[in-house]
């Protein structure tokens, strides 16, 4: 059977103005890749279109026409948030020209909502709840659908009927590396987000799937709770194949918790390190997950920059939002990945419930006193399926337009703050604080030849990178 897989475009800036967000980091859509590779193992013939890919057309009616022109029995469309709207829009169009084609919808908007999608939502067939290759596949092989766990359908009379919940694969191992092959200007055109590497090209990784944790703000409705993960010896061939078949010299590994199995991570850091192939890795860690020794190890492996989930710089809040996590033990972490010749990113959140304005100014000295090499600061966006979406709408002001829900947008506005402006002007301030901090500048610096080529990527898509500079202004100056 001939699948197509499509990843939506979505909202990924500000509404109303021109998305630059893939400019800056254009990630593979891996889910979708492993799918791909897992169909075409069993037999199918799978192809991916990426909204986000560097040739995707810029309008939904041509994507419609390309996809179409592919054939295919199946459509399938993985869907965030603020994607699902505009996949939908795409399925009704295939609908509308070629209504035999199934369109399945998964991802982790999917499996949030589950069954009301199919109620409100007529051109959608299917939905795949959780994982998605062994259930796509069997819907491929022709399976009925009261036969497929995971599956949710209409039945004759149009009525949404849910299929028993699918067991996680348990063998992470067994499946084939992702089919990246699939994506048009891969690697080269897929770039990683400017200055968080020293090699090009550049590619992503996922190496486990689940988290034990619990953090308020965290969707785990397609893998849950439990922890899976890839063997070393797995992750070193994958590694090898990037380098060997699309010459990569450099992976984002984007694993919530990549050190939690510290075993696997010594023995690939060991292999690494041994049989070295030429790569450089990021990758992000828990407080309470790094000791010292395996710092060493990951930097003497290729590692270049650790990431740490740090969310605020509120005691209070952190304990609400982040526990487990303290305050002391993040400057303790920061110091101790430094130390090891390693750079430090801090990943924090603004709007979280319970924010305020002396509590985002706390962070941001936080922030500024932990001498980080990088920092990113999301807008807090509440999803259906994290923790916090239960009570969210009794903790502020929510605007629950999907299209805005992507952590660029600030949708929620805790009861403590007085406006969405006032989110604004405060994010507006923090991220320019940190960047023109003479600290952190110097640091940059210093570091400014390693980073030539996301200088050369900079100029040669300099209108870009203007206008979302020119865009940011004008929200600080309105606000």
């Amino acid at each position: 059977m001939r699948i197509v897989l499509v990843h939506p475009a979505g909202s990924n800036w500000v509404a109303g103005k021109k998305d630059v967000a893939a400019v800056a980091n254009r990630m593979a859509p891996l889910g979708l890749l492993s799918i791909a590779a897992y169909l075409e193992k069993q037999g199918h013939s799978a192809e991916v279109h990426d909204c986000l890919g560097p040739e995707a057309p810029a309008d939904q009616k041509t994507s419609v026409e390309q996809i179409l022109r592919l054939d295919p029995d199946i459509v399938g469309f993985s869907a965030t948030t603020s994607g699902f709207p505009d996949g939908y829009d795409m399925a009704a169009g295939i609908k509308q020209i070629r209504p035999e084609v199934k369109t399945v919808f998964g991802g982790v908007h999917v499996s949030a909502i589950g069954a009301r999608l199919i109620e409100d939502y007529q051109h959608i067939d299917f939905l795949c709840m959780g994982e998605g290759e062994q259930t796509l596949a069997e819907l491929a092989d022709g399976r009925a659908e009261p036969e497929i766990d995971g599956l949710v359908w209409r039945d004759s009379e149009g009525n949404a009927v849910s299929n028993p919940e699918r067991k996680h694969l348990p063998d992470l191992d067994a499946l084939p590396f992702p089919a990246y092959e699939k994506l048009a200007g891969f690697p080269e055109k897929y770039n990683l987000p400017l200055f968080s590497y020293i090699k090009t090209p550049g590619a992503t990784m996922v190496t486990s799937r689940g988290c034990p944790y619990k953090c308020s703000y965290c969707d785990r409705s397609v893998f849950k709770s439990g922890y899976r993960y890839n063997s070393a010896h797995y992750i070193y061939e994958h590694m090898k194949y990037l380098r060997k078949r699309f010459g990569v010299r450099h992976i984002n590994i984007y694993d919530d918790l990549f050190t939690l199995h510290r075993d696997r991570i010594a023995r690939l850091c060991e292999l690494l390190a041994s049989k070295p192939l030429g790569i450089n890795f990021n990758c992000a860690v828990r407080v309470g997950h790094t000791d010292d020794e395996l710092l060493r190890m990951l930097k003497a492996a290729g590692c270049l920059m650790v990431s740490l989930g740090i969310e605020t710089g509120d005691p209070e809040l952190l304990a609400i939002h982040k526990p487990g996590v303290y305050i002391e033990e993040v400057k303790d972490t920061v110091k101790r990945i430094q130390a090891a010749g390693l750079r430090a990113k801090g990943l924090f959140m603004m709007g979280l419930p319970g924010e305020s304005e002396e509590s985002i100014k706390k962070t941001s000295d936080f922030v500024l006193s932990l001498d980080l090499d990088d920092m990113n600061m999301a807008k807090f966006t509440p999803f259906p399926g994290a923790p916090v979406w239960k009570t969210i709408f009794d903790q502020g002001e929510m605007e629950e337009d999907w299209r805005k829900m992507n952590c660029l947008n600030f949708v929620f506005v805790p009861e403590q703050i007085d406006s969405k402006a006032t989110l604004d002007r405060l994010y507006n301030w923090h991220v320019k604080r940190f960047y023109s901090d003479p600290k952190w500048r110097r640091k940059f610096a210093k570091r400014i030849w390693q980073h030539r080529r996301s200088l050369f990527y900079l100029a040669r898509h300099l209108p870009d990178f203007l206008s979302a500079m020119r865009t940011f202004d004008n929200e600080r100056r309105s606000s």
